[in-house]
């Protein structure tokens, strides 16, 4: 079985719809197909619950607030839910979800509810640097000490690369003999 394959809309309800008329079962169905019979199953109460729409892929991905997946997890609790029937209730594409809001509930409470922020954090811009050269404020011309200034400051850059450029050059001819 492959992880992560999306099915069309008409090969899940070609699926559920054999279910549906008594043809065969969800078990049956899922080793014809190399699926899990779970998910059968699962697209089988979605089309009971839903119709059709309980089948259409989801658009964008949803966002739920702490308070919701704490709503759905008391519940599932008091009234003693299976996963499936907690799914079908609150209307969530997959149990899998409720199964990490439980594990992030029980490692970090409250807290490992909210939203995660994802990706890779932006650079922090640091102006405190030596090597970066200051943007003038306004347009006017520049004075001539100014001017003699920025040539400085061009000047001490090229000569710090070429003092780089020259270490290069005898470390790579020590190297080779």
């Amino acid at each position: 079985m492959r992880k992560n394959k999306k099915h069309s809309l008409e090969f899940k309800l070609s699926l559920v719809d054999r279910i549906v008329q008594g043809h065969c079962s969800a078990e049956t169905i899922a080793k014809e197909h190399s699926l899990n019979h779970y998910l059968v199953r699962c697209w089988q109460k979605q089309f009971e619950s839903f119709g059709i729409e309980g089948l259409k892929p989801r658009e964008g991905h949803a966002v739920y607030s702490p308070s919701f997946k704490i709503s759905v997890l008391l519940t599932i609790q008091e009234e003693n839910l299976s996963l499936m029937d907690a799914m079908l209730r609150f209307n969530l594409p997959s149990p899998s979800l409720i199964v990490n809001w439980r594990k992030r509930f029980e490692a970090h409470g409250f807290e490992g509810l909210k939203p995660q922020v994802k990706g890779r954090p932006s650079m922090e811009k640091n102006d405190k640097s030596p090597n970066k050269r200051k943007k003038r404020a306004s347009k006017t011309p520049l004075t001539k000490e100014e001017q003699l200034q920025q040539e400085l400051e061009y000047l001490r850059a090229e000569n710090a690369l070429l003092k780089k450029l020259h270490a290069l050059v005898q470390k790579d001819s020590k190297r080779k003999p």
